[in-house]
């Protein structure tokens, strides 16, 4: 791929070099590949790193594959928009990969940095469940593969949002050097897009996170501006008990008529990394469709009886998140 020879990718600003105690990873983190966890260091062997891993994944099959996944779903979620894209194969054949898109990426009539393909404006990106990346292979890729995605659909790094409540002071300077914003509060998922086209980047998150996602933008015109990247719904529909599924994640029960999804594909080389990951986008016909009883619906979720829960609670959050702001 000719993307592979363009320089690779830049701190946003030359920062002073930085140490931060070693964290310990996530379980599912330190056990991805069989690889051990590797002693957390400073900022600039962290972005050599994310380059090298930049590196690899431009070259490997998947990449070239997951494109082809990500360029159909999104092909199909614009044209409900109503936006002029023809083929998103097109922009990505012409886009300039920039370390960090800035104002010069604008198409005419658009904010400045805010356009995905001429004619189309504000789509923004939101990235949950990264993990610790300057010690986890895994995690690194995962990062990796959602800077070359900001890339190729020319969404400028301050037009994503980015949290994990296990990042390292370490990592939080790692972000923001590269561009992208840090948020400073847990949400556990419970952002709206206001009405704003939203990429939502959640690779291996827990099942309650998809659920505050779909709970926080729980109406036909809301989800149809949004896409999913993370855990196939399928998957959790076909793991879960239906009950458990229907009690505890109601708003994902909910969902899985009025979804198109479709799985990246699968390779040696990234199948712990990418393994069960699916695109997923909400068709206007398809939501329309649904009973009418569905969007009735709308009790905020609580899960104070569910077991096993796989996100890391805010002890600060108040008894509603119906007020959150936009990015």
């Amino acid at each position: 791929m000719a993307a592979a020879a363009l320089e690779p990718w830049q701190a946003a600003a030359p920062r002073r070099k930085r140490r931060s105690a070693a964290r310990r990873p996530r379980g599912r983190e330190a056990a991805a590949g069989g690889l051990e966890a590797e002693p957390e260091t400073d900022g600039r062997v962290v972005l050599r790193r994310i380059r090298e891993a930049r590196e690899d994944l431009l070259l490997s099959d998947f990449w070239s594959l997951a494109l082809e996944t990500i360029n159909g779903c999104l092909t199909k979620h614009l044209e409900q928009l109503k936006a002029p894209v023809g083929t998103l194969s097109e922009v990505f054949g012409n886009l300039h990969l920039d370390s960090s898109p800035d104002e010069s990426d604008a198409a005419p009539g658009c904010l400045p940095g805010e356009t995905l393909v001429p004619g189309t404006c504000r789509l923004k990106c939101v990235c949950y469940g990264l993990g610790n990346f300057a010690t986890c292979v895994m995690a690194r890729n995962q990062l990796t593969f959602l800077l070359l995605f900001l890339e190729k659909c020319q969404i400028p790094r301050r037009h994503c949002w980015v949290y994990d409540p296990v990042f390292s002071q370490l990592e939080i300077a790692v972000l923001n050097s590269l561009g992208v914003i840090v948020l400073s509060e847990n949400e556990e998922g419970r952002r709206s897009v206001w009405g704003e086209p939203t990429v939502f980047y959640m690779p291996h998150c827990g099942t309650a996170l998809y659920n505050n996602l779909l709970w926080s933008n729980w109406s036909v015109d809301a989800l149809s501006k949004m896409v999913v990247i993370g855990n196939s719904f399928r998957g959790l529909e076909e793991r879960l008990l239906a009950r458990i599924l229907q009690k505890n994640y109601p708003y994902v029960a909910k969902v899985l008529q009025g979804l198109e999804e479709l799985g990246l594909p699968e390779t040696p080389q990234y199948a712990d990394v990418f393994n069960d990951t699916s695109v997923h986008w909400f068709p206007v016909q398809k939501l329309e469709q649904l009973p009418m009883d569905t969007w009735a619906f709308r009790e905020e979720p609580d899960y104070g009886d569910c077991e096993d829960l796989e996100i890391i609670r805010n002890k600060t959050r108040g008894p509603s998140a119906a007020d959150l702001k936009s990015p």
